[in-house]
């Protein structure tokens, strides 16, 4: 028998039909098209070797593939919308003419909109609507599921910004008070998917919470699906505790990556967005027959 949580993944509404028709987590595969990501900046500043590395994420069975033109890491030089389009725009194209489904990380509505035009099926902003005014109008306008994550400011890090009580209930809040404010500009609920964030305005020991089974259940029950991204982030190099980890390559928060999969797995979330595909797509896979085979 499976538990409530792990027994229905909700996606939301303009996915293409092969992937809102499955009932498991989605995983999203990151494929950073910038100089200075903080694991892979400049590896596919080509577009070709951008578009090959699409195809090998979604030949890992990556089922949409995440296309970012700006670094959001934390002192990540400041870009315009124009350098952003330029870097994205061709590998958009040339992935959704290999039948790969694609969405686009930007917080500018000028790349959204031309993402989607090249064949982007889903916007994925990191901004939280502040990035842009005239991101809302354009979701509004367009039938493409939205993710809207969880920021307290513009700017990479914001950790002057990481102040909470309690961060569950807070960022809770305050995702659903942007919800009521996204709504109000036309955006229809049932493409809305909530990010809560991780590592934007948040230090280790406020993402450590986020992570927790109880808490990735929690999210769950918002009533909207949850895209969970903290695939090698900072926190990862950090125990609970504070302590700095031994080791903090990116082969150690992959690892760390895969097991936090699996909780959101268990919890039912609707994606976790990862750089190491293939790991990830297989712990998907063995935690859902498990699931499904507890008696």
């Amino acid at each position: 028998m499976v538990t409530d949580s792990a027994a229905v993944v909700k996606h939301p509404e303009g996915l293409p039909a092969e992937l809102s028709q499955l009932t498991r987590t989605l995983v999203v595969g990151v494929l950073n098209v910038t100089p200075d990501s903080f694991s892979d900046g400049g590896d596919y500043l080509d577009p070709q070797q951008a578009i090959e590395h699409g195809l090998a994420l979604a030949s890992q069975g990556a089922d949409i593939v995440d296309v970012g033109g700006e670094s959001t890491r934390p002192g990540a030089t400041a870009i315009d919308g124009a350098t952003e389009l330029s870097r994205v725009i061709d590998v958009v194209t040339g992935l959704t003419s290999e039948g790969i489904t694609v969405s686009i990380d930007t917080r500018r509505s000028q790349v959204a909109e031309r993402a989607l035009e090249a064949g982007a099926v889903l916007v994925n902003d990191v901004s939280g609507g502040r990035g842009d005014e005239a991101m809302w109008p354009l979701m509004a306008s367009v039938r493409a599921p939205y993710v809207l994550m969880h920021n307290r400011g513009e700017g990479a890090s914001q950790d002057s910004l990481a102040d909470y009580e309690d961060v569950l209930v807070e960022v809770k809040r305050e995702l659903l008070e942007q919800v009521d404010a996204v709504m109000a500009a036309g955006v229809d609920a049932s493409r809305i998917v909530l990010d809560p964030g991780i590592g934007f305005a948040k230090r280790a020991e406020h993402n450590w919470p986020l992570v927790h089974q109880g808490a990735l259940d929690d999210m769950a029950s918002w009533g909207f699906p949850v895209l969970l991204g903290a695939s090698r982030k900072r926190f990862l190099g950090v125990f609970e505790t504070g302590e700095q980890r031994i080791d903090d390559s990116m082969d150690a928060r992959d690892a760390l990556t895969v097991e936090l999969t699996r909780r959101a797995v268990k919890s039912g979330l609707w994606a976790v967005r990862v750089h190491r595909v293939e790991a990830n797509v297989a712990v998907v896979n063995s935690s859902r027959v498990a699931l499904e085979e507890a008696p």
